[in-house]
């Protein structure tokens, strides 16, 4: 269950309430602040479940879905995707030869590549200048999170349409459906899991409970298929300290601050669920 569905389960006007009650009792804390979006949303009696119409429509309680519409076709063109990042660059390059694209094995793009990157923690555009590539036929995807299950592609301001439609016919066009976002630091599932994880290190630094029983209480609590320390280790606690440190840095946002827990482990290269000693 993601963000929006379950705050359409639990309903805006508890949520929100308590999402203020949280900020005010930890004196502001940015970590917790609170979105307008949601103040707005309950203005507007758009609750959730409870009265059938919240982020989603909801008919006899159950969620009410249009068909997803499909992807446009793969015209062929080469792609050329960046080595920068080894390990997502690998499991790019062979998702792309699976999708039958014809892959550049170049060191720099030609001049009619669909060109693709895969940052962690950084937007399509500060990764395509910091790269030195053209970014009116770059895209970002997301390859911490969903290249088995709903593939995420992120385009700059400036990435011409016929790119774009490319690379969501190649990487959308068969079983896994691929979802084309604006460009944003951290994507969708990169900046919520960081998040939560940061969220989870600061409740383990203040000692309200071990590690392991942070993750008992989200995963009993709110049915996530793991606990936030536990997302981290399997993405890699370093990379979530470079995913904070990301959004930080182009938002300005100190929601983003790394929790000093989290980078100690990430340094150390231990498990988020290693006790103190």
């Amino acid at each position: 269950m993601g963000p929006f569905e379950l705050m359409d389960l639990t309903a805006i006007d508890v949520t929100h309430p308590a999402t203020e009650l949280l900020y005010r009792q930890t004196y502001d804390e940015p970590r917790y602040r609170p979105t307008s979006l949601m103040k707005l949303r309950l203005d507007a009696g758009l609750l959730g479940r409870k009265v059938g119409r919240g982020f989603y429509v909801y008919k006899d309680g159950k969620k009410q879905e249009a068909p997803e519409a499909p992807a446009p076709a793969y015209d062929g063109r080469p792609v050329w995707v960046s080595p920068v990042e080894a390990e997502g660059s690998a499991k790019l390059k062979a998702i792309v030869s699976a999708a039958g694209g014809k892959l550049e094995s170049g060191a720099a793009p030609s001049a009619e590549a669909l060109i693709l990157v895969t940052p962690i923690g950084d937007d399509a555009t500060s990764t395509a200048v910091a790269q030195g590539l053209d970014a009116t036929r770059t895209l970002a995807v997301d390859t911490l999170f969903g290249l088995e299950t709903r593939r995420t592609l992120m385009k700059t301001p400036v990435t011409r349409p016929e790119f774009t439609a490319a690379a969501h016919g190649l990487l959308g066009g068969g079983s896994v459906h691929a979802t084309v976002i604006h460009d944003t630091p951290g994507f969708v599932c990169q900046r919520v899991v960081a998040a939560i994880v940061n969220i989870g290190a600061s409740v383990a630094q203040a000692r309200v409970a071990a590690p392991a029983d942070v993750d008992k209480a989200v995963v009993l609590g709110v049915n996530y298929p793991k606990g936030p320390l536990a997302w981290a280790d399997a993405v890699g606690p370093r990379n979530i300290v470079r995913i904070l440190e990301g959004i930080q840095r182009v938002t300005g946002d100190p929601r983003y601050r790394p929790s000093p827990w989290l980078r100690r482990r990430a340094a150390l290269g231990v498990s988020m669920l290693t006790p103190e000693a």
